[in-house]
């Protein structure tokens, strides 16, 4: 028999009614006691549904599985063991038909009435009830004008005395009014008043823990100990049996034949005496017989240290004189050494009443091994301080919008959220995707706030209702997302361009010439009539305009058609080692006669590396970046303009020149579109420029970076890595 590696995790499947927000702590925490006592990982997962679980079940993917009483009858057969919850002191339990005590209801009167179950595969919510009127000749189908599954017994009931439904039908540990109005106030509260129990169905075996094949008999059997004796050794850990609301477990004789031989596993033990005036024990009992390593038999008439030792009576005894002096208030925990290991205990000190001739009042004594919960104290905590720690903003709300909870960093994120309330952009994107009920997968919202995107990843919380938000700042992201779509946008901008600029060019070559060849007949016309002493008609010198305003369009056009095809391929270039700064001085003479209208110039000229480029392309780029930003300022402010060219060297050794102007600045919506194909910053502009400049930059391996303030001017950064030493020249040295 091949036994698993006791490395590899047991999962623990849990069904989806346990999902309340104080379940989920109960449930990692309980998992972690079972880690701690079997010496193996345990995962617990919650299902999302009941099927789902069914699923996992069939298909043997999972150790354990905390199912409903038909799916462990349905599994039982295959299964090593099957633990049955036993509350309130039974392993069957019935369920009852519930309506409002306004509108009570019989059998006989449920004819056209709505019902409320919990889901399909749920045995006390839906399919006990199914049963029971079918025994009794009642067809659900016929029955009910309405049928619909809400998911949990709290939203059953809600659905009922909301007048939302006229029936649900809830699980009880007995058919007993009383009792199942206990039920009910754990699920409503005050409101069980309002409701009304009026049948009761014939019980089941309960719900409970299927342990699978997939666990070793070794391994099954260790975990049957474990969970038999979990709630009942003393061991202060009731609270883990909370997700499951019960008192312990009970196995049928058939999940017993398997489990004969439980692995032996430490108990925690506990103490509970009766102590005299003279704190002398009158009574002692322990489970076990043992404590502290000790046999605590015949312990009557002697005191707690020669009971139970020295290292564990004497703290004891000091506690019983200090509550005797009333200094104390009756309870402490000390740790102790017992057979090699350290072991947390609780005891506690009550008054008994007092027995006539006894001067001194007896005391009643309970020392506890609270190993166990100490040992969860720190997961409790880091559970407890995740919400608190979490880097990102974390928030719960109620379906109304209310701020239920905000950590830290939502506070800091967004400072008026406690103002606003639900009207704060956050919390009505999250209200919007719960009321639209969006279906898993569906991609989580996004909201724009303050020039950040925020993801949002919304749970829905069922009890009591409300949303848990999770919200990541994904700035970053959509910014890379944004390049990417309009590097793609240039890149399907390119193919179209290439193709356009091949078409167009060999039309505009022969309307140029045209125009060339129309222009110059029409002039030699008019030279010749002026030889025969005719006078030239204002007509033709109309027409001689018109024809050259026409090749003026069409050159432009083909300069237009050159920078679509810069954009669109890199064009046949000579790269060769340039010098900067040349070039530069060269393209400012250029546009000196633009500068000289418009502003002042100030240059930051320091020494730079020479760069691996064609000189053609290199100055294109200069003089484009440089009237662009003469262009952006006013003449009529001349005397304040300025436009300054720095070049120097960055730290890592790249050319860095800076171009900035002190025009009328850009809006965050057209600088973030600068370099986009078309988008003109100023009107006549074909919105090429900058563009064409940006796929130079890029071609020769360099970036271009644009910062702009409203009224306050553009600078424009560019950075082009230094020459590679294999494509400098080289002297050659020829021997003859």
């Amino acid at each position: 028999m091949r036994v698993t590696p006791s490395t590899t995790p047991i999962r623990f499947l849990l069904y989806p009614s346990l999902g309340e927000v104080r379940e989920h702590v109960r449930v990692e925490l309980f998992g972690r006691v079972l880690s701690e006592r079997l010496g193996r990982p345990v995962v617990m997962e919650i299902a999302p549904t009941y099927e789902v679980l069914e699923t996992e079940l069939a298909a043997g993917r999972v150790d354990m599985a905390w199912a409903t009483a038909e799916q462990c009858n349905a599994f039982e057969p295959q299964a090593r063991a099957v633990l049955r919850a036993v509350r309130s002191g039974s392993w069957h339990y019935h369920a009852a038909l519930v309506c409002r005590a306004d509108e009570p209801l019989t059998l006989e009167t449920m004819k056209g009435k709505r019902a409320a179950w919990v889901a399909p595969r749920s045995t006390g919510g839906h399919l006990l009830a199914m049963r029971f009127l079918q025994q009794r000749g009642l067809r659900p189908g016929e029955l009910f004008a309405e049928q619909r599954f809400l998911g949990t017994y709290r939203k059953a009931l809600e659905a009922v005395l909301s007048g939302e439904a006229d029936v649900t039908s809830v699980f009880s540990n007995h058919p007993d009014e009383l009792a199942m109005r206990a039920t009910l106030a754990s699920y409503v509260g005050a409101e069980e008043s309002k409701l009304v129990t009026f049948a009761f169905t014939e019980p089941t075996l309960a719900d409970g823990i299927v342990i699978t094949r997939r666990l070793s008999e070794v391994d099954a059997a260790a975990v049957v100990s474990v969970l038999m004796r979990m709630n009942i050794d003393g061991g202060g850990l009731e609270i883990l049996m909370g997700p499951f609301r019960v008192e312990g477990f009970f196995m049928s004789s058939a999940s017993r034949e398997e489990s004969e031989a439980p692995r032996k596993v430490r108990s925690a033990e506990y103490v509970v005496a009766e102590l005299d005036g003279e704190a002398r024990c009158l009574r002692l009992c322990s489970p076990m017989g043992r404590a502290f390593g000790r046999d605590v038999s015949n312990a009557e008439g002697r005191t707690l240290v020669e009971v139970l030792g020295e290292e564990a009576g004497e703290p004891l005894q000091t506690l019983v004189r200090a509550v005797r002096r009333g200094v104390a208030g009756g309870r402490m925990e000390y740790r102790l050494e017992v057979e090699g290991e350290t072991r947390w205990y609780a005891a506690e000190i009550t008054p008994c009443a007092p027995v006539e001739g006894e001067t001194q009042p007896r005391l009643g004594l309970l020392v506890r091994d609270v190993s166990g919960m100490r040992s969860l104290e720190e997961p409790l905590y880091r559970l407890a301080s995740f919400p608190l720690l979490h880097p990102e903003p974390l928030l719960e709300l109620g379906m109304d919008g209310e701020l239920r909870f905000a950590n830290p960093a939502t506070h800091k994120a967004f400072p008026e959220l406690i103002t606003q309330g639900a009207q704060h952009p956050m919390v009505r994107a999250a209200l919007q995707w719960a009321w639209r009920g969006a279906p898993a997968g569906e991609p989580s919202p996004t909201v724009h706030l303050d020039g950040r995107y925020w993801e949002l990843t919304v749970a829905q919380l069922w009890d009591p209702p409300g949303l848990r938000v999770f919200a990541r700042d994904v700035t970053l992201r959509k910014q890379m997302e944004a390049r990417l779509i309009q590097a793609d946008r240039l890149s399907a901008l390119g193919s179209l361009a290439a193709a356009v600029g091949h078409e167009m060019n060999n039309p505009l070559a022969f309307m140029l010439a045209n125009l060339s060849f129309a222009r110059e007949e029409l002039e030699r016309v008019g030279e010749s009539l002026k030889e025969k002493g005719e006078s030239v008609t204002q007509e033709l010198d109309d027409v001689l305009e018109a024809l050259r305003e026409t090749a003026e369009g069409a050159l432009r056009l083909k300069h237009i058609v050159q920078d679509l095809r810069t954009l669109s391929r890199k064009p046949p270039e000579h790269q060769a080692r340039v010098e900067v700064q040349p070039v530069l001085e060269n393209a400012l003479k250029l546009i000196r006669g633009e500068l000289h209208h418009r502003a002042r110039l100030e240059r930051d000229f320091h020494e730079i590396p020479a760069v691996d480029a064609d000189e053609a392309r290199l100055s294109q780029l200069f003089l484009n970046l440089l009237l662009n930003a003469v262009q952006s300022m006013d003449p009529a402010e001349a005397e304040d303009n300025v436009l300054r060219v720095a070049a120097y060297t960055g730290e890592e050794g790249e050319v860095v020149v800076e171009v900035q102007d002190s025009g009328r600045g850009l809006q965050p919506e057209a600088l973030s579109r600068i370099f986009e194909p078309f988008v003109a910053s100023r009107p006549g502009s074909s919105g090429l420029g900058l563009s064409v400049s940006h796929a130079i930059v890029t071609g020769l391996g360099g970036t271009l970076r644009a910062e702009s303030r409203q009224g306050r001017g553009t600078l424009i950064t560019i950075t082009l890595p230094p020459a590679c030493e294999a494509l400098q020249p080289q002297t050659a040295l020829l021997a003859g």
